[in-house]
């Protein structure tokens, strides 16, 4: 693989088999950022547990303090009342049947997050084969199937974000943009790693965290020394 000057010029400045304090390994992923536009800045944490075990799964939802630098397009799935909380809240789009059908004809994905209330979990099942592998279906286990349709919209605005275990055992989450600086994202960081270490499955044996790296969009990545 070739990669560009830029990442070459950026390895020269790291210890690629170090692993540094949380502070030092985002001043170094903010360092090594070197592209043209606002690098978002990514958490990858490798777990010790088996994916394929369902009593070993790992996946919820935090609110970043700072975050995630992302303008977040909401759809919002509800009747009554719970709608007009949602516009009120600040949903970009708010529906019912209506939606559900424009998703289906005209494969309408023109959103980041999908809410809706329970009540209408009965007709999403018509959306789910198209909303599923862009991982936007709701999940009460993400918050986005919720009878406080309001305070799920505030909260994806504020900077929820999910995370959840890939076939790899790996966790990928965003901590925020290289324009925040390391004060903020270090604060991100240490709220989403809090959660991750506080969602550690029962069933878990041995070490947990195996590994933590953090890289800017375009830059190398960089090992953080974990607590667990």
């Amino acid at each position: 693989m070739k990669f560009g000057k830029k990442y070459q010029t950026s390895l020269t400045e790291v210890d690629v088999k170090k692993a540094y304090d949380p502070a030092a390994a985002i001043a170094n992923a903010i360092a090594t950022a070197k592209a043209a536009f606002d690098e978002t800045i990514e958490l990858h944490v490798r777990l010790g547990v088996d994916p394929r075990q369902a009593d070993q799964q790992v996946r919820g939802t935090v609110v970043l303090p700072n975050g995630t630098g992302k303008k977040v397009r909401v759809l919002v799935i509800a009747k009554g009342d719970k709608a007009d909380a949602a516009k009120e809240a600040g949903a970009d789009i708010v529906g019912a049947e209506e939606i559900i059908q424009k998703i289906i004809s005209e494969n309408f994905l023109d959103f980041d997050v999908c809410i809706t209330s329970p009540d209408m979990m009965g007709q999403m099942g018509r959306v789910a084969r198209i909303l599923g592998p862009k991982g936007l279906m709701p999940s009460p286990k993400s918050g986005t199937v919720t009878p406080d349709v309001a305070k799920a919209v505030r909260d994806s605005k504020a900077g929820k974000v999910e995370y959840r275990l890939d076939k790899t055992a790996i966790i990928h989450c965003p901590i925020g943009k290289k324009s925040f600086g390391a004060e903020k994202l270090l604060e991100n960081y240490n709220t989403l790693m809090d959660a991750i270490v506080k969602a550690k499955p029962a069933a878990a044996k041995g070490v947990y965290v195996k590994s933590v790296t953090l890289a800017a969009t375009m830059g190398p990545g960089i090992k953080v020394a974990h607590r667990v």
